[in-house]
């Protein structure tokens, strides 16, 4: 999907998640910019294919969709896998300016061991509680019960932003493939090279990527700004929309720019 006119921003959304986890932020962004937002492959309206269940399958798509889409070096947002995805686009020299949202992949063997169970959970949860789901993110005790582990105050989330999240968690197909490759794979090689600047923001309150994996992420992008947003969990777009909207416009900005594949815009 694209949507607005002016500078180039890429949006790359987390694990379970399809274009409208970044709800309103997408028509607040493209006031201003071209917002390019896609589905991760096995996600949303993407196709399920083999590479749609790693993370190399789905960082090599990306990538094939910025080349396909004449996106080299646009400036890219992404959140947890997104995040993951937007560091390493920033490795490979395909994006500009990069922000990543709480990314994936600097976690140590037992917190891998931690992130399996706690998203096998989740994603279980989801798909068992499908139909029960409308009622249960109607009320608030329903929402801190199902995402208190993703965000800071779970009972605050708007209901329809809850319910499509977690309606979405339990139709991906590859949710559960793809955490396993996560939390079993090798662990987010990093650089010293990056080329534009790269901002990794990381949550104080974050209860599946515990804080102290941001100083590892900075230690891999040696070049990266690391900043914090106080009292915001592992959802920082849904638990600080405000900061993340200014730090985007800080290290981005709403400039004019310059002058198949398994992934749907």
């Amino acid at each position: 999907m694209r949507k607005g006119t002016g500078k180039q921003l890429l949006l790359l959304h987390g694990l379970g998640g399809n274009i409208a986890s970044w709800g309103d932020m997408i028509d607040v962004l493209a006031k201003t910019n071209e917002v390019i937002v896609v589905d991760l492959p096995g996600h949303g309206a993407s196709p399920v294919t083999p590479a749609a269940r790693t993370f190399r399958g789905i960082a090599d798509a990306i990538a094939d969709f910025i080349h396909a889409e004449d996106l080299v070096g646009v400036d890219c947002v992404g959140h947890s896998l997104g995040g993951r995805v937007a560091l390493e686009m920033a490795r490979r020299g395909l994006v500009g300016t990069t922000i990543a949202l709480a990314p994936g992949g600097f976690w140590s063997t037992g917190e891998s061991r931690f992130l399996k169970v706690s998203l096998l959970a989740s994603g279980g949860v989801a798909r068992l509680a499908s139909p029960a789901l409308p009622m249960m993110t109607r009320h608030a005790a329903g929402r801190a019960a199902l995402l208190a582990q993703i965000s800071a105050r779970p009972s605050q989330v708007p209901s329809d932003m809850a319910l499509r999240e977690l309606l979405s968690f339990a139709a991906t197909p590859t949710f559960d493939a793809l955490t396993r490759d996560l939390a079993d794979g090798p662990v987010q090689e990093g650089t010293d090279k990056t080329r534009e600047p790269v901002t990794i923001v990381w949550g104080r309150k974050d209860r599946l990527l515990l804080p102290r994996q941001a100083n590892r992420a900075v230690a891999a992008f040696s070049k990266a700004r690391l900043h914090w947003i106080t009292d915001a969990g592992h959802y920082i777009p849904w638990d600080a929309p405000g900061e993340t909207l200014r730090l985007i416009r800080q290290e981005i900005g709403p400039q004019e720019a310059d002058s198949g594949c398994d992934v749907r815009a």
